[in-house]
């Protein structure tokens, strides 16, 4: 059902809120061993939680989204509820505040279900590198979910909850979605704020939506978004109302096509975006080529930006205030060290010595600041683009989900497959990913839809046309 279904049957009292909250528990204890989405599950909070919403409910006083069963990625802070980032770092952290996007939530007497399962600090692209073990795709088991935030994609595709929080750093809502067959939103930088949102690189992580469709995600948008005092990058140009063109005619658009995404893609990627280009031309819109001639340099540029602001931000896990505490060394140094070494894993100490490389005073010149160079000429090549286009249609990802263990020991090759997604982080703007077709491996085929800044009503209506028409699979069918 569509979350609106849902609102509409909790509100005519055809399910009780806690008999819904009880019926995904249950989904979870029965289905989730195979796939691993979750870290931590919380029965009896979701069942408080679930009554409470009741209470609102009966008393006429429900929003949007009273009594709704959600799963939370676990780097998005919970309070009183245990919040891990995946890491032994943080195994027994319990933050004492929420982030605010779930406290606008709670504000809503939202369901919460569980904390999912991720990338170590967000750091992959396959959800492997977790501490409490990778994610398994449930359209095939022996198949990855993407990354980092795979196992909310995994929750919404197994139907072990209603819809997802997520994060997108550099395509890590988009792309788990891509290979889940689920819908993933990642709206603007500064859309939703990024209090409680423990950070991985300050200047690209988004908290955003994963759900069964383009309009489940701006209806969870529409709850989470908006300026936050706490967060000096949000911005109050977010104003909600994400479902109001869905259903309006959007034959008048423009959608570019930009040529360097579809020459790095596989066959079969490029044939079902082309196809759905195809179904928009259709519709009356006017298909644009254009060109992001950066686009070779991106994940380059994204590597080093991102590795740089997580080799400051993870500066703060030390094993004395926070985190982790080795119990060898005689020295402060060795404690620290040790801490350190013993609490991360080796995709977190890869990207921090990366990092820490490239803020070095010998490389800064050469590596970050030639990095920011092209972020600024990534955000001009858009600007371009937007001046003859309203939205542009890409691939998600270059293929369909691989094999899990194939790409896990070649970072350079699993860095590769962000080629795709890391382009909007870089330049702040939205992006949605939906399924446009099926591989031969029978692996659902992403494709995303990226907006101008703060447009993402545009795009979530364009995605919404064409999942309105396009034949999507069922998970496990």
């Amino acid at each position: 059902m569509s979350l609106q279904e849902l609102r509409n049957r909790l509100d005519n009292r055809e399910i009780g809120a806690v008999e819904l909250a009880q019926d995904y528990l249950n989904k979870i204890k029965s289905r989730d061993g195979a796939v691993n989405s979750y870290i931590t599950v919380c029965e009896d909070l979701a069942l408080e939680q679930a009554r409470a919403a009741q209470a609102v409910i009966d008393a006429g006083s429900s929003k949007a989204m009273t009594g709704i069963p959600l799963s939370v990625k676990d780097n998005i802070c919970t309070n009183g509820v245990r919040t891990t980032c995946a890491s032994r770092m943080l195994e027994n952290f319990v933050p004492v505040y929420d982030a605010t996007a779930i406290e606008r939530l709670r504000a809503e007497n939202f369901v919460m279900l569980g904390k999912t399962n991720m990338d170590e600090f967000a750091m992959g692209g396959s959800s492997q590198t977790s501490y409490f073990g990778g994610v398994k795709n449930p359209y095939n088991t022996d198949r990855v979910t993407g990354g980092s935030s795979g196992g909310a994609a995994a929750s919404v595709a197994a139907g072990l909850c209603a819809a997802a929080l997520g994060s997108d750093t550099g395509g890590s809502v988009r792309q788990p979605s891509a290979f889940c067959g689920v819908t993933g939103l990642k709206p603007t930088y500064g859309a939703v704020s990024r209090w409680g949102l423990i950070a991985f690189a300050s200047s690209l992580d988004q908290i955003g939506v994963v759900a069964g469709s383009a309009f489940d995600t701006g209806y969870v948008l529409n709850s989470i978004c908006g300026y936050d005092e706490n967060d000096a990058t949000s911005s109050a140009k977010a104003q909600g109302g994400y479902t109001e063109l869905v259903g309006s005619d959007i034959s008048k658009l423009k959608i570019g096509v930009p040529k360097e995404f579809l020459d790095g893609s596989s066959g079969e990627v490029k044939a079902a975006v082309l196809k759905a280009a195809d179904f928009y031309k259709s519709l009356g819109c006017e298909i644009i080529e254009c060109s992001l001639p950066s686009l070779e340099y991106a994940v380059s540029a994204y590597y080093l930006i991102s590795s740089a602001e997580a080799a400051a931000n993870l500066s703060r896990f030390d094993g004395i205030k926070y985190g982790y505490r080795s119990g060898l060394g005689e020295s402060f140094n060795d404690l620290i060290k040790n801490s350190r070494r013993e609490g991360f894993g080796d995709e977190v100490k890869r990207r921090i010595m990366l990092g820490n490389y490239a803020l070095c005073s010998g490389y800064y010149d050469a590596y970050y600041n030639n990095a920011r160079r092209i972020r600024t000429q990534i955000r001009r090549e858009y600007c371009e683009i937007f001046k003859k286009c309203d939205v542009i249609l890409t691939p998600t990802a270059p293929t369909t989900a691989y094999k899990i263990g194939e790409q896990e020991n070649d970072p350079v090759k699993m860095y590769l497959a962000d080629i795709c997604t890391v382009t909007v982080n870089i330049a702040g703007l939205p992006a949605i990913s939906t399924t446009c077709g099926y591989g031969a491996d029978g692996m659902p085929i992403g494709m995303s839809l990226t907006g101008r800044a703060f447009d993402e009503k545009t795009i979530i209506a364009v995605c919404d046309r064409f999942e309105r028409e396009f034949d999507r699979k069922e998970c496990g069918k």
